[in-house]
């Protein structure tokens, strides 16, 4: 009897684990489609998409709380260890970073609204900013499908590929700064888009965060501010 009731506490346990895995995913879902649909408002200075951007926020914000008190629940009554409690707070730590992407791209929708409000056009010399937003929107689409696959070859890519966006970032914000000095009657225009190129850069650091925690729940090993060379060494090999 007591093996039968071991057996069916283990399994409610697993059950409530691929629930909480699967509330993130949806949550990475929904995040993944606030940044593409905010790369695309700014780039078509769309208002009414970027409008439909900022009132979806508050979904993205109740997913964090639903899946946090889940979180919590779970480690009350179940009080985990090891690695499923690495599991949980992974989930804890991911889903702030999703929350935090999800304002970043609240945030690039607001630019968006900003320029339509000043009838500005998508100038070619912004034409940075969507390389920048196609890499940092396939950072987040390949951490969350390696958190989905608990891959950490593919999450350590990830982690890798943040010196790409950072790099983009710095060359995009050099070409802008030089492009207000030509034309000081778009300052304010530019500064827009700044903003968002900046959004788009933390959204990347989010990303890589989030390859992180994917390391360290599979690993055990917390990897912050580690060389990723020897990194790769110890945990590939």
């Amino acid at each position: 009897m007591e093996n039968n009731t071991s057996q069916h506490i283990s399994h409610k346990f697993n059950q409530e684990m691929e629930g909480l895995r699967n509330k993130v995913l949806k949550m990475g879902g929904l995040v993944e489609l606030q940044i593409g649909a905010s790369i695309e408002a700014l780039q078509s200075v769309n208002a009414i998409g970027a409008e439909e951007i900022i009132l979806r926020d508050h979904k993205v914000n109740a997913l964090e709380v639903s899946i946090d008190e889940a979180c919590t629940q779970v480690l009350a009554r179940r009080q985990p260890a090891a690695s499923d409690l690495r599991m949980v707070i992974a989930v804890i730590k991911t889903i702030t970073d999703l929350e935090r992407i999800g304002d970043e791209a609240e945030k690039i929708a607001k630019m968006a609204l900003h320029l339509a409000e000043k009838d500005a056009g998508f100038n070619s010399r912004y034409a940075g900013i969507s390389h920048l937003g196609d890499h940092v929107h396939k950072m987040v689409h390949d951490v969350l499908d390696a958190y989905a696959r608990q891959d950490v070859d593919a999450a350590l890519k990830v982690v890798r590929d943040d010196d790409k966006a950072d790099e983009e970032y710095q060359n995009l914000t050099r070409l802008l700064i030089t492009f207000m000095m030509e034309d000081p009657r778009r300052i304010s225009e530019v500064l827009d888009v700044m903003w968002a190129a900046r959004s788009l850069e933390r959204i990347g650091d989010h990303a890589k965060n989030i390859g992180e925690y994917i390391i360290y729940l599979v690993k055990g090993k917390d990897i912050r501010h580690l060389d990723l060379n020897e990194v790769e060494k110890d945990i590939l090999s």
